[in-house]
């Protein structure tokens, strides 16, 4: 189903939007490698032909196989989880492409706070929070074709979802349960899209966090909080105090300073560390 994102000039100007998927990550990549027709799930037939262009989004109402960073599921029922993904094709170095999360982070927060009044934070890299739970999570991935490169960033945005299972009912929340209000997902795609081009494109003005260190830093729930980094090469444990211009992380461990690009953080009173 075509739809178009107002008021943007780059993001969201092409939407597709379906009611299920296996994920919008993967429907993204499918339509990239094929370059001229993108196939719903068998049965549905065609939904859309056209070239992959930057800005493009996909969002669905579920996800059969939604997925986080590390391999994680991303589970939620359908109709209760809004799922997003856009195509970005920066001329930037492969080293700086993880800082394009960090922005998606900034637009999530913007919309969740312009769609609801809820003041959410991020915790580094992908995560973003309230009341202390997870509402949105980011996964930002990387498809060269052609010698072109094409980043898709994917978000899965909690919009009405009441019961998580298992271990998540501590972990995880929606902007219903935090506000007790519905709202259409057509809201949030909209806010979210307008915030991400604002974000995006002031990135691209230097190709790293420079303009938006500031902005980021203060919804940054990590900042000056006790920090566990699951290293490959060990774990280590210490304070976080911010990010730096490439959007890595900066842990000062007591006995000198760490810089985390890459990994799995814990923040000492979220998610059950303590």
């Amino acid at each position: 189903m075509g739809y178009m994102v107002r008021d943007t000039k780059l993001i969201g100007r092409d939407v597709i939007w379906v009611k299920e998927t296996d994920s919008t990550n993967n429907m993204m990549k499918r339509l990239i490698t094929d370059e001229t027709t993108l196939e719903a799930e068998p049965g549905y037939g065609t939904i859309y032909e056209g070239k992959a262009n930057e800005g493009l989004m996909i969002v669905s109402d579920y996800q059969r196989s939604g997925r986080g960073r590390s391999g994680h599921d991303w589970v939620a029922p359908p109709g209760s989880c809004v799922a997003i993904s856009v195509l970005l094709k920066p001329d930037i170095a492969d080293d700086k492409v993880h800082a394009i999360t960090l922005i998606a982070a900034m637009a999530v927060v913007r919309a969740i706070e312009k769609l609801s009044g809820l003041r959410p934070d991020i915790k580094w890299p992908n995560d973003v929070i309230s009341g202390g739970k997870k509402i949105s999570g980011i996964l930002t991935e990387m498809l060269v074709k052609n010698g072109e490169k094409n980043v898709i960033v994917g978000v899965g945005i909690n919009l009405s979802q009441s019961d998580f299972p298992g271990e998540l009912a501590d972990k995880a929340t929606s902007i219903r349960l935090e506000t007790g209000r519905e709202y259409m997902a057509e809201e949030v795609v909209e806010h979210f899209a307008r915030a991400f081009e604002e974000y995006y494109l002031k990135f691209m003005r230097t190709c790293n966090m420079t303009l938006l260190m500031d902005e980021y830093e203060s919804r940054l729930i990590n900042r000056g909080a006790e920090v566990r980094v699951m290293d490959p090469a060990g774990e280590y444990s210490g304070v976080a105090k911010g990010i730096n211009e490439s959007g890595a992380l900066i842990v000062d461990t007591g006995v000198g300073i760490r810089v985390v690009d890459a990994g799995e953080v814990s923040v000492r009173g979220i998610y059950g560390y303590v």
